[in-house]
């Protein structure tokens, strides 16, 4: 799954309607009547987020300035990769020379030999050396490289400041284990007045998301190493089952309504009805600009459970058939567009407080040495959100084991949506039953591939 809303400015964007692409529209001229390179990129921002519009086309100015070679030709598409559609693209040949991809797509591109080696043209992304390892890692198979990673979110958990006082918690301390987690979302809902305590999806293959994020807190996994079978019916899961069943049925502190979805969420936070939900910090201007929320209020805590957490983010692959010139120059433009600590569409901080936008949130964080530092020093200098609320958050990441979504992870989450619903809306559901049906499934998917 994506993590929603990315910060920007007016309108909260998905990760992915903020990435740009690189393409030729299926066109096998990389070259226009000048004789510059041109390459095509979609995934602008649509004209209803104006100031990111704005942005967008004023970086590919910048951009031909600088490289008077090159010729962009801009796409507003939206969002940039529609599930339903990819592999036909892929399938037909039409997929830009230059293309978004979510991390769990990047392997299926190179299985179906969709995507070309990039490896002879990393030398000249001098960038890429500094971009964190387990990020690159997505897009290496073989010991080739097939993609540049372009952001990464982590699950944490987002809580109520106010809601924790008001219950006698301790604000600055949020809950490090399920077990605390669960007694603090009981005291919350003992405040009455139609506030819930905890909030977890169990629809549209979300459920399936966070039972993922919740087993890798506790130290499991939805499938073995290798790829070849579920590994769901395990202590670890039953004890993610058991919590969650639990809160709701003994406990009553995830309320009566259940099957809900992200934007569920969000609305009982954003009005001041939840005390606690998982997620990204890119939820956060979601919650204040959309919702009704208020930064001060919103804090951000790793996951529960101390083991591991669960990564996502997006990246580029290009077409196979992407020309030498059109190779480099969609690395030119990354380069400029994404990869410049400091600066560009996602890292031009003091161009995004004049636009108040939020600057200041954890994540995403790609780089590392040197160049982290650069980033993170003009992000702190720019910042506008209250920083401190999200400290415990980057502490407690230092110490979690980072971890991808599964292979076929939409189809695997379509699957554990019913597990996790049954737990919620069945006081009686059988989780030993529930986890040994869902693992044949589950074996049946990645048996197919």
């Amino acid at each position: 799954m994506r993590s929603t809303g990315f910060r920007r400015t007016f309108v909260a964007l998905s990760a992915c309607s903020l990435v740009l692409a690189v393409t030729s529209c299926g066109s096998d001229d990389d070259d226009s009547a000048s004789g510059k390179t041109r390459i095509t990129v979609n995934c602008m921002p649509p004209k209803s987020a104006k100031v990111d519009r704005q942005f967008f086309e004023d970086d590919i100015a910048s951009f031909e300035k600088q490289n008077p070679d090159i010729d962009v030709v801009p796409h507003d598409a939206f969002p940039c990769q529609d599930p339903k559609t990819f592999d036909a693209k892929l399938a037909g040949g039409q997929m830009e020379d230059v293309f978004y991809t979510y991390f769990t797509d990047a392997k299926h591109v190179v299985d179906i030999n969709q995507a070309a080696d990039l490896t002879p043209y990393l030398k000249e992304l001098k960038i890429y050396e500094t971009i964190q390892q387990q990020l690159r890692d997505i897009y290496t198979v073989d010991g080739k490289v097939y993609g540049i990673p372009r952001t990464g979110y982590s699950m944490g958990l987002i809580y109520n400041k106010q809601l924790f006082e008001e219950a006698g918690l301790d604000p600055d301390r949020p809950p490090a284990t399920w077990a605390e987690l669960r007694a603090a979302a009981k005291k919350i809902a003992g405040l009455g007045d139609g506030v819930v305590g905890y909030a977890d999806y169990s629809a549209q293959n979300q459920g399936g998301w966070h039972f993922t994020a919740e087993l890798y807190s506790q130290g499991g996994d939805v499938v073995s190493a290798d790829g070849k079978k579920a590994t769901i019916d395990t202590p670890e899961g039953r004890a993610v089952l058991q919590t969650l069943h639990d809160m709701r049925w003994t406990d009553n502190s995830m309320g009566s309504k259940q099957l809900l979805v992200i934007n569920d969420a969000q609305q009982m936070m954003g009005s001041g009805k939840l005390g606690m939900y998982l997620s990204a910090p890119d939820n956060i201007p979601i919650l204040v600009k959309e919702k009704g929320g208020d930064y001060e209020d919103l804090a951000l805590a790793p996951m529960p459970g101390g083991e591991g957490t669960l990564i996502g983010g997006d990246g580029y692959m290009f077409n196979k058939k992407a020309s030498r010139e059109q190779i480099r120059a969609g690395l030119k433009w990354l380069d400029h567009m994404f990869l410049t600590p400091g600066d560009g569409f996602l890292g031009d901080y003091a161009r995004a407080k004049k636009a108040d936008a939020p600057v200041g949130l954890p994540e995403p964080r790609l780089f590392t040495g040197a160049a982290d530092a650069k980033d993170q020093q003009v992000k702190k200098a720019n910042a506008n959100v209250p920083v401190e609320n999200y400290q415990a958050f980057l502490d407690g990441n230092q110490s979690l084991e980072m971890k991808i979504e599964p292979p076929n992870a939409q189809q695997i989450y379509s699957v554990l949506d019913g597990v996790v619903s049954a737990v919620l809306t069945k006081k009686d559901a059988d989780i030993d039953r529930l986890l040994k049906d869902a693992s044949g499934k589950i074996d049946g998917i990645l048996a197919r591939g």
